[in-house]
């Protein structure tokens, strides 16, 4: 295993060459269904936490020529973004921000998005509520995170029982909340919305390709990378641990009928001041 590298600013995950290719593979189809109802030409769309843009340069080329800025706190990932749009050749402004303090006037976008974001901040209650100031009267607020603790595999490996763990316990001693898609109804409730409409959908791998996607990636990400050195800081997990997470990692991708599932917790919100509901 490489060296473990001491914990990066920021971003739990930091942005190791295996996080920008795994976030990557992002889309607006596998990674926010509930949003695609919402989506027209000169819809103006605001991503939050953007990271490497997948999703944003996605986003884009659905509502052209609508307007789509991505923001990020980190401007070297923005950079990556800003490379993403222009091989989709879609047009994005990208803007280094915080989710709790937006430099946007007050209803400027019809659409909030925010993926895999809530979970990393302190403060998801004040985000939510930022996002509902930048939404115009009648628009949309859609919020995807995932439930950590619904991680299932087959083989039930026990290196992997002790990774879930590890990472659930390493997000808590950095702010964030690892199981925020069950939380996301409560939240969005009390950052004022009354029109919410929960849902829910499942990533799943159980090809031979996408086992060797993603957990080649996550072999990578917990051996060697930002996460790494947060988990051994936080005294999630020591050395020895940590080699074994990988390896079960390792043996969870070799495995002819390996299998894993996560659900992820989704909510649309509507944004008080005009008729309608949410729901598609």
């Amino acid at each position: 295993m490489p060296p473990n590298p001491a914990p990066e600013a920021g971003y739990l995950h930091g942005y190791a060459p295996a996080v920008r290719a795994s976030h990557g593979r992002r889309t607006v189809a596998n990674s926010a269904p509930h949003l695609l109802p919402h989506l027209a030409p000169g819809t103006t769309v605001l991503d939050l936490g953007c990271g490497v843009g997948s999703i944003t340069a996605d986003l884009a080329a659905r509502v052209a020529p609508g307007r789509v800025v991505g923001v990020d706190v980190s401007a070297e990932v923005l950079a990556t973004a800003r490379a993403a749009a222009d091989e989709r050749g879609v047009e994005v402004e990208l803007v280094v921000a915080d989710a709790l303090a937006l430099p946007f006037a007050d209803g400027e976008f019809d659409v909030v998005h925010a993926h895999q974001v809530l979970q990393h901040l302190p403060d998801p209650v004040g985000a939510l509520r930022e996002a509902r100031r930048v939404t115009r009267p009648g628009g949309v607020v859609a919020v995807r995170d995932v439930d950590w603790a619904t991680v299932h595999a087959f083989p039930d490996l026990p290196g992997l029982h002790a990774w879930r763990e590890a990472y659930r316990r390493t997000a808590r001693a950095t702010g964030g909340d690892p199981d925020a898609g069950s939380r996301l109804p409560a939240w969005a409730r009390a950052a004022g919305f009354t029109d919410v409409v929960p849902s829910a959908s499942v990533w799943l791998f159980a090809t031979r390709e996408d086992r060797d996607w993603w957990g080649g990636t996550w072999a990578e990400r917990t051996g060697a990378s930002g996460l790494t050195g947060r988990m051994l800081a936080t005294g999630a997990a020591d050395e020895d641990g940590v080699a074994a997470m990988v390896g079960a990692w390792r043996e969870w991708t070799a495995h002819p009928d390996g299998w894993m599932a996560m659900t992820h917790g989704e909510v649309l919100c509507r944004v008080a001041g005009a008729p309608g509901s949410v729901a598609p």
